[in-house]
């Protein structure tokens, strides 16, 4: 039986402090998916151009692709929990500011780049144990229980209110939390869940047999 826990939801639901809790009370690994998401993101920034490029045909997708298997982006694990590492680099601290924030849905939309990075995933769990091993996976993002590991035998769907999402995204950049603040997160939220809800391929929804 696969060894997979899915844990899906929208950005600052707390799904993958909650995988990761998970993981450590289980003795298995976490694999958060949206840190590849944001490292082959981040990779495309620095080394294809910004170009003001916001729409998701405006991206050779051949190219992002090529660019992520030559420097490489790739996930190591470290102790129980995967990490991005780019050309090498661990970039766990640089995908996470607003220049990555601001096109990472976009990168995502591309039908070629979520399919490397599913079988970026599937092979990271195969090599952890995943698929018949001793050690299982904890894997947290937006369609893990829909496409990526659909057999997982334990599907989950996390989400809150915008408001409650955006408090939460806040405090953890170290943000006051103020009224101001929290509305403008709160639309920001509001948009990135409209743009993974609307993707062509994969949209952010809970799988059929998930736990919500």
């Amino acid at each position: 039986m696969l060894r997979v826990i899915a844990i899906d939801g929208p950005a600052a639901s707390g799904k993958s402090s909650t995988a990761g809790l998970v993981a450590e009370r289980l003795g298995w690994a976490h694999l958060d998916s949206g840190a590849l998401y944001r490292a082959l993101t981040l990779a495309a920034l620095d080394n294809l151009g910004e170009g003001g490029r916001r729409q998701e045909e405006e991206w050779r997708p051949q190219q992002v692709v090529d660019l992520a298997e030559r420097l490489p982006v790739r996930l190591v694990l470290v102790g129980n929990r995967f990490r991005p590492e780019v050309a090498g680099v661990d970039v766990e601290q640089a995908i996470r500011g607003d220049r990555v924030t601001r096109d990472v849905s976009v990168i995502a939309a591309i039908p070629e780049v979520r399919t490397w990075v599913n079988t970026q995933q599937r092979r990271a769990v195969e090599d952890c144990g995943g698929s018949g091993g001793s050690r299982g996976v904890v894997v947290d993002g937006r369609d893990i229980g829909t496409v990526v590991f659909p057999e997982a035998p334990l599907k989950i769907f996390l989400t809150a209110t915008p408001d409650e999402r955006a408090r939460r995204r806040l405090f953890q950049r170290g943000e006051a939390v103020d009224v101001d603040l929290v509305r403008r997160e709160s639309q920001a939220l509001a948009a990135r869940d409209a743009a993974d809800s609307n993707r062509r391929i994969a949209p952010l929804k809970p799988a059929a047999d998930a736990v919500l």
